[in-house]
């Protein structure tokens, strides 16, 4: 039985307003998408529930799931990387802070 590695979690606070927040979100998906290693070419599939966006995506060979949670204040992803992914964790988490916060601040 294999052990999943505990997933990504990424909390960006902004003072966009809910909505804001979701449409920027929303616009510049493939933003953060590309911060996970070998994104570019990769299916992405996903699904808005609410404010929650679930995806998933195959990057070499392997599926990355996650979900953001849009809130009044902040927008919280988790990330679940398998196999290899899930030893450039920290860099990922990064990159994903980076574009993530990108996105909430610019105007």
């Amino acid at each position: 039985m294999s052990v999943r590695p505990p997933p990504i979690t990424v909390s960006l606070p902004h003072q966009l307003g809910r909505t804001e927040a979701r449409r920027r979100i929303e616009a510049g998906f493939g933003n953060i998408v590309h911060a996970v290693p070998g994104a570019g070419s990769a299916h992405c599939s996903q699904r808005w529930d609410g404010d929650r966006l679930t995806f998933s995506l195959a990057v070499m060979g392997q599926t990355v799931s996650g979900v953001i949670d849009v809130r009044d204040a902040d927008v919280l992803m988790e990330l679940q990387l398998p196999g290899v992914l899930g030893l450039l964790a920290n860099g990922i988490k990064k990159q994903l802070q980076a574009a993530g916060q990108l996105l909430l601040t610019r105007k």
